[in-house]
């Protein structure tokens, strides 16, 4: 093992060294964790600072800055412009993170490498693809049943429905692409890896989905019953993981799933 366990690490986690050999739990919670207050964070200084350059644009006081910044808000292709840079943001600060402090454990296929691997076999990626599509459709008829009829509405859907189609197609782009990398690398990643070393890979699975699905729920207006949709879809794409020895299956599913869900912008919302 590695004397100085930082030398990769040039930011580290509000508690012990970072280890050379594998994530511990405590370092995926603080990525998970770091991930969404990044999102907010970023989202805020970006909308923050619209509204400043529209209060010295227009001659106005400085105090009309959050009032202005409440405005930008309210119009549906400025959020989307914020969500996007904000995605890709966040998304770039945890690769840089993540690869920066475990390189060793990047492409190592098995746990608790991080899988930047090729899959075994290849026809592991059709697998994939079914379940992109299944998940969608037994997790929405689960989500109902449970709902006894009531809507559930993510927050990104609701933005994709309302905004122009220029902004749209690069947010669609975003949301079956960069999302699902980055939440696989932190959740059958990281995650992932640390719970394995503890509890072995079926337990990992099983916990790492539970915390996949309740991390979801501010998007979701914290409807309970969105959770059991959220949670089979992370068993499914922790499975993927374990079994393909590689992360990009479960990367691959997870953007179908997304995929089919925005679809609906175009489908079923004309363009602007």
């Amino acid at each position: 093992m590695d004397a100085n366990p930082l030398k990769y690490a040039t930011v580290s986690p509000p508690s012990e060294p970072l280890p050379s050999t594998a994530p511990r739990v405590v370092h995926a919670l603080w990525l998970i964790a770091l991930y969404f207050a990044l999102q907010v964070s970023v989202g805020g200084l970006i909308s923050l600072a619209a509204g400043l350059y529209a209060v010295v644009h227009d001659g106005q006081g400085i105090a009309n800055v959050i009032h202005q910044t409440r405005v930008w808000l309210n119009q549906p292709d400025a959020s989307a412009i914020a969500v996007m840079m904000t995605l890709l943001i966040s998304a770039m600060v945890m690769v840089y993170l993540i690869r920066r402090w475990w390189p060793a454990l990047w492409s190592m296929p098995n746990l608790p490498g991080l899988g930047f691997a090729p899959a075994r076999p290849v026809l592991i990626y059709g697998v994939a693809l079914v379940l992109g599509i299944l998940m969608p459709i037994v997790g929405g008829m689960l989500t109902q049943w449970l709902a006894h009829g009531h809507e559930v509405s993510q927050d990104i859907k609701q933005l994709g429905s309302h905004i122009s189609l220029p902004l749209r197609l690069p947010l669609a782009l975003l949301v079956v692409s960069i999302g699902p990398l980055v939440e696989e690398l932190l959740f059958r990643g990281v995650l992932l890896s640390a719970i394995a070393r503890h509890l072995g890979s079926s337990w990992a699975i099983v916990l790492s989905a539970a915390l996949f699905a309740c991390v979801h729920l501010p998007d979701l207006s914290f409807l309970w019953y969105a959770l059991p949709n959220l949670a089979l879809l992370g068993l499914v794409l922790g499975w993927l993981r374990v079994q393909s020895g590689s992360i990009w299956p479960s990367v691959f599913s997870h953007g179908v799933n997304n995929l089919l869900a925005v679809v609906s912008w175009f489908v079923m919302t004309p363009g602007n």
